[in-house]
């Protein structure tokens, strides 16, 4: 079982991706339904596709050119900050002879570099995400079909307990990913306002980055502020401080006001208990692994809450 596991450990993480983005499809269709009700769930379901579809087909033709552009000129502002905080720190006394520049520099932008390069133009990573799309359309139109399937395969009398925890899991799934696309959206969009009114290079970018890099909680932040900062400060110190400012605010906002919101709704996961899950199933699984971290925590934690009621009931009755 566990050869098998390592073995099919891809195709099992894009299932999974696949069950996610289900979840997430289904909390559009819901909001729509609660404008629309009289809409069928099949169209809600093509509209959410539609509307995320036009969405992305808008921020290539309107601004891929710029951000393509802008991802280009990145890596040589990252490596020139590198540079001067180097020389900086052998002013004040640190020797920093033995550290690899280059090394650093692709290390910080490793956790990005699949952004930058897919704007610029380069498709990778392109079945894995076609696939995951694919499972997902299939579970959001019957998600019936599936969770019997699943059932059936259980003992009888496990069949109601199941229905029960995977309901409950899609609700905390939806919840959780709706909390995920506004902090994002909330993080993006403040952060590019806040850099392009300042006129900070890259605000364009750096926004976008940013409000990627929000669905990967407590490793997202400080990758996309970092970047932020160096950024600023390749255009003075003033400007810098600014961005310190701005990546303060926004993640004081973010943390102080949409986390909590949501955590009232979904499963209330420890901040050290996700970090934990990202790093090993980041290892395990790469960039995908990293993303489904904390959902397929929040599911697993849900399955044992649901196990431990069932014994607490089994208890009360012998």
């Amino acid at each position: 079982m566990f050869a098998l596991a390592v073995l099919l450990a891809q195709p099992i993480m894009v299932i999974i991706g696949g069950i996610v983005f289900a979840a997430m499809i289904d909390g559009g269709q819901r909001l729509i339904a609660r404008v629309l009700p009289q809409i069928p769930r099949s169209l809600r379901i093509v509209i959410v596709l539609v509307g995320t579809l036009a969405f992305l087909v808008w921020v290539v033709i309107f601004a891929g050119g710029q951000i393509a552009a802008q991802a280009a000129e990145l890596p040589q502002v990252i490596q020139t900050q590198l540079t001067r905080l180097s020389a900086w720190a052998e002013g004040h006394g640190v020797n920093v002879q033995n550290l690899d520049l280059q090394n650093i520099a692709g290390q910080v932008l490793g956790s990005v570099g699949q952004v930058t390069r897919a704007l610029g133009g380069v498709l990778n990573g392109f079945t894995t995400a076609f696939l995951i799309l694919i499972l997902s359309i299939y579970f959001v139109l019957e998600p019936d079909l599936y969770r019997r399937g699943v059932a059936w395969m259980l003992p009888e009398d496990s069949r109601e307990h199941w229905e029960t925890t995977a309901l409950r899991m899609g609700k905390s799934l939806r919840m959780l990913l709706f909390g995920r696309l506004l902090g994002m959206t909330v993080e993006g969009v403040a952060t590019w306002a806040l850099l392009a009114w300042w006129g900070v290079p890259m605000a364009a970018l750096l926004g976008l980055l940013t409000g990627l890099l929000a669905f990967l909680p407590n490793i997202g932040a400080p990758i996309s502020g970092a970047l932020m900062i160096m950024v600023g400060f390749s255009g003075g110190t003033e400007m810098g401080l600014f961005c310190i400012a701005v990546y303060i605010v926004v993640q004081t906002v973010d943390g102080n006001v949409i986390v909590p919101m949501v955590a009232r709704r979904t499963v209330d996961l420890a901040p050290a208990l996700v970090l934990g899950a990202q790093l090993m199933f980041g290892l395990l699984f790469g960039i995908l692994g990293l993303m489904l971290a904390d959902p397929i925590v929040a599911m697993m934690k849900i399955m044992l809450e649901r196990q431990a009621e069932r014994n607490s009931a089994n208890r009360v009755d012998s």
